[in-house]
């Protein structure tokens, strides 16, 4: 009898074990697959370590490895008593941050925070750059003013704990984890989030931008400006004699999140402007007749340090390649296109003109947008001059000019006049919903018959004159969709008409240098927005090559020529276009011996003095996942119920020798 009860418990065993082993493999087929089965990988955006002369800003995991934390919901009035990672709205996530620095011991239990992403927060503002953003670059004294009284400065900040900003889906399945979170009961397991946001510099040891640079475990920011002339330039003449009326904007973002910066309203609603305004100019005749030369560029680095307009000035100074055709001498004027997609007041799109002072520069440019605002016969579309109790212009391009040149013409466009109006500067959430288009349609209408009044030298121009001036109103509401959403995004069929976009959902972070900065960089190391913009400028400027049949980039040489849309079918056309990129990085670095080098101050350039020389740590990956932990209960639960098994078996084991051994001597 003990035999067979002996010998029926052993087949029970081996047919559970060969079950669950058939079922493993049914569902797991590898160990990836079993990784899935325990682990969520969530979507979001990294806020990310940079570093400058100084030291360090930005988040990143506090030492070599991986953190891990169980995940709670967080209110303001909370105390946290053991190490957690915090979920948050994000309309709180700055006002946490600033606690955090202020608190030791919130400090020592915050892991890691996850940001919600909520659209609702919009209504409240937040803006985490400073109250007046990169005042140490002003050209006057008064750096204490707010023109961002919402600024909170957290993007400012040094942590040293990871940070995310959820997706919508994301915040759906952390919020229900949390929930669950806090209804287990005693010994039940615990949902934790996994943080991989291990920075180079922090496992080097690596604390400022020249250290960092010199190890090889950071990377400057920087990337590539873009520049055109209408009509093209004719290089080949050894000296160029008409005047100059430059008109600029900017492309790049920031926030505190790297790949969340769309920037929409600042400054992607003067980069639209702009880029409208060129179109409408592009379709007038006679432009070879202009008494001025029309040149637009558009920055990028802008958001730290001006990187772009001052590597520009200093690149025009040397007589590069990449702003040959110019002469600095023969810029009349300057005119910026700020902030321009909130400008409404009631109804009215009002738009404020910040000037450098009196010049006649500046006034002809005040004049041109006078008359090109009344050319336009609307009652909704104002044009005003600034407050002259500002202390001066706000933060702008035209700050490097003025730094450069004193006695630089020029205006900024914005759509505010002592304050920004948008409380969303430089923040996660300025997005597409935060502009109207008409705003934006009501500018580049400005813009673009301004320009062309100051490049005829006519301040009499008729309306009839200007009326050939007009904005393509369905190709604003094309580029917003294009450069301010994920659907259509980047994949959308205007910039798909020029180049082969690597993401659809566009991201205005200025990014980093990969390579020594060239006039005619490795277009893979070049962003899709600047050879979107690039291509564009080319196109929209340009005139028909004289041989048609000419293939790109390969006959496409003569002087003068540029090759478009080469990324589309591998061809491209061949125009006659006056378009170059320009490298856009601090000009204290230099890139010799395939490294890059922080150059001495220079006491005569104050704005180097000024220039922080901001870098990005580099890293191998950032990942953060949730899975189920059990808790340490349990762990000892099962300890000692598999130490009581084993006793257990191996007691087995005796009797089973002696049953046997005494049926075989039965036997």
């Amino acid at each position: 009898m003990n035999t067979k009860l002996l010998f029926a418990l052993l087949c029970l065993i081996a047919s559970l074990r060969l079950s669950f082993s058939a079922s493993l493999q049914a569902d797991l087929k590898s160990v990836p697959d079993l990784e899935k089965s325990m682990y969520s990988v969530i979507d979001g955006y990294p806020c990310v370590r940079l570093l400058n002369l100084h030291g360090e800003i930005g988040c990143s995991n506090p030492g070599n490895g991986k953190v891990v934390a169980p995940i709670i919901r967080f209110d303001s009035d909370e105390n946290i008593v053991r190490p957690s990672a915090l979920l948050v709205s994000s309309d709180k996530y700055d006002s946490l941050l600033m606690r955090i620095s202020n608190d030791p011991h919130l400090a020592q239990n915050v892991v890691g925070i996850l940001v919600k992403s909520e659209m609702q927060d919009k209504l409240k503002g937040l803006s985490p750059d400073k109250k007046f953003p990169q005042a140490e670059f002003s050209p006057y004294e008064s750096r204490t003013y707010q023109w961002n009284p919402n600024g909170s400065g957290a993007m400012w900040g040094t942590y040293n704990f990871p940070v995310f900003l959820l997706t919508q889906s994301s915040t759906a399945m952390l919020q229900e984890v949390a929930v669950k979170n806090e209804k287990r009961r005693k010994g039940s397991a615990t949902h934790v989030a996994e943080f991989d946001v291990v920075m180079q510099t922090t496992k080097a040891g690596t604390h400022d931008s020249e250290s960092c640079l010199k190890e090889e475990t950071c990377l400057p920011l920087g990337g590539y400006s873009v520049w055109s002339a209408l009509p093209p330039i004719d290089t080949t003449l050894s000296t160029q004699s008409k005047p100059i009326i430059l008109a600029v904007t900017s492309m790049d973002a920031a926030s505190f999140f790297r790949d969340k910066s769309l920037g929409a309203d600042s400054p992607a609603s003067g980069l639209i402007t702009l880029l409208a305004a060129v179109d409408a100019l592009s379709r007038v005749n006679g432009l070879k007749d202009l008494a001025k030369q029309l040149v637009f560029v558009v920055f990028t680095g802008e958001a730290w340090g001006y990187l772009g307009s001052r590597r520009f000035l200093v690149e025009l100074d040397q007589h590069s390649d990449a702003t040959s055709g110019l002469d600095h001498t023969l810029i009349e004027t300057v005119l910026e296109i700020g902030s321009v997609g909130k400008g409404f007041d009631d109804g009215v799109k009002t738009f404020f003109a910040h000037s450098t002072g009196v010049s006649s520069g500046t006034n002809d440019t005040l004049k041109a947008l006078k008359h090109a605002q009344e050319s336009l016969k609307t009652e909704s579309i104002k044009i005003s001059t600034a407050s002259s109790s500002n202390p001066g212009i706000p933060p702008s391009s035209l700050m490097a000019f003025l730094k450069k040149d004193s006695r630089t013409s020029g205006i900024v466009l914005e759509e505010f006049d002592t304050v920004f109006n948008n409380k969303l500067y430089h923040s996660h959430l300025d997005d597409i919903t935060n502009i109207n288009s008409s705003a934006i349609v009501a500018a580049a209408s400005i813009v673009a018959r301004s320009l062309y009044i100051l490049a005829s030298n006519n301040m009499e121009l008729s309306s009839l004159a200007l009326s050939a001036v007009t904005v393509n109103t369905s190709l604003v509401e094309e580029l917003l969709g294009c450069l301010l959403s994920c659907e259509p995004g980047l994949s959308c069929d205007l910039v798909k008409q020029y180049i082969s976009p690597t993401s659809s959902c566009p991201s205005h972070y200025v990014g980093v240098v990969l390579e020594e900065p060239s006039s005619t960089p490795y277009l893979g190391y070049v962003g899709d927005v600047p050879r979107f913009v690039w291509n564009f400028l080319a196109d929209k400027t340009s005139f028909p090559s004289k041989n048609d049949s000419s293939a790109c980039p390969k006959d496409c040489r003569n002087t003068g020529e540029s090759c478009i849309r080469a990324e589309t079918d591998g061809k491209g056309v061949c125009v006659i276009s006056t378009t170059r990129y320009v490298p856009a990085y601090s000009t204290r670095l230099k890139f010799e011996s395939e490294s890059w080098k922080v150059l001495p101050e220079n006491a005569s350039d104050s704005m180097g003095v000024a220039d922080p020389v901001w870098s990005e740590s580099n890293w191998a990956s950032i990942q953060l996942r949730v899975f189920l932990v059990q808790d340490s209960s349990y762990d000892y639960m099962i300890l000692f119920v598999g130490i009581g098994l084993t006793v257990l078996s191996y007691i087995a084991i005796v009797i089973a020798k002696a049953i046997i051994a005494k049926s075989l001597k039965r036997d």
